[in-house]
């Protein structure tokens, strides 16, 4: 064989193991979801305002917060974005880069490999609370350590209940939390559902997860507002929007907390 031929069959062979090649993996993370999310939400903008009211009227030095680890559902506990299928669409389980021989069923869920956290999801879910809870409550945020011996904190347990991520359509999550102050006996308990529609793509997945943290995260921080000022807090709901927003407009979140 002449060394042209070897030269164009060496080539011919690249060519079909680069056709073949996985696509590259895709990162995201929830960091920034308590500024880009909270603002852009009338639930979070009104517990927001609240907060930082609340957190004036106080007036007793720096608050401290601690968020512990926060539980997820074990089947979100890895680094893989995990969606539910969407029980309109049949074929959903082909776009992701998904795996699973899903039947169009709501009850089937995707592992995405080509879709991932930048870190394991618990520990992405804790840096965004914790940034989502301080801002609105002007509170010094400890969670990763600097605390002072001595020095009075909030510290926040968080669950994560569900949280259902439907791609195109929609994201589903429910919250439960207790506050616990560490030199006194002020707490408080709340649980939160909410539910924000999204747009097509993976960003738009990301950013209605973002958007989920951050109103739960908006009513922690005015929680603790409220056990600072108040020396206690309710778990009052957030009016719902009844309207559907008008094309091009920021879609509302729809919260429920009891």
């Amino acid at each position: 064989m002449k060394r042209t031929d070897q030269m164009l069959l060496a080539l011919a062979a690249a060519l079909a193991l680069a056709g073949c090649a996985a696509p590259p993996l895709q990162y995201y993370t929830l960091s920034g979801a308590s500024r880009a999310a909270g603002a852009g939400s009338a639930a979070g903008s009104a517990a927001g305002s609240a907060a930082r009211s609340a957190a004036g009227s106080a007036n007793a030095g720096a608050v401290h917060i601690e968020v512990a680890p926060v539980g997820v559902p074990e089947r979100l506990a890895r680094p893989q974005m995990v969606i539910r299928n969407d029980s309109d669409d049949p074929d959903s389980n082909r776009r992701g880069g998904g795996r699973g021989d899903s039947d169009g069923a709501s009850t089937r869920v995707q592992v995405l490999e080509q879709h991932r956290w930048t870190s394991a999801f618990d520990s992405e879910l804790r840096d965004a609370f914790a940034g989502a809870i301080s801002t609105p409550a002007g509170a010094v945020d400890v969670t990763r350590g600097g605390r002072l011996p001595g020095q009075p904190v909030y510290r926040v347990a968080i669950r994560v209940r569900y949280l259902d991520a439907i791609l195109d359509r929609q994201v589903d999550a429910g919250f439960g939390w207790t506050i616990t102050r560490s030199d006194d006996s002020r707490s408080a308990i709340c649980h939160a559902a909410v539910s924000q529609p999204i747009g097509a793509g993976m960003d738009e997945l990301v950013q209605g997860i973002q958007q989920t943290v951050a109103a739960a995260a908006h009513r922690i921080a005015a929680q603790i507002s409220q056990l600072q000022a108040n020396g206690s807090a309710t778990c009052e709901p957030v009016a719902s929007p009844s309207a559907s927003p008008a094309a091009g407009a920021a879609r509302p979140l729809a919260v429920r907390i009891r």
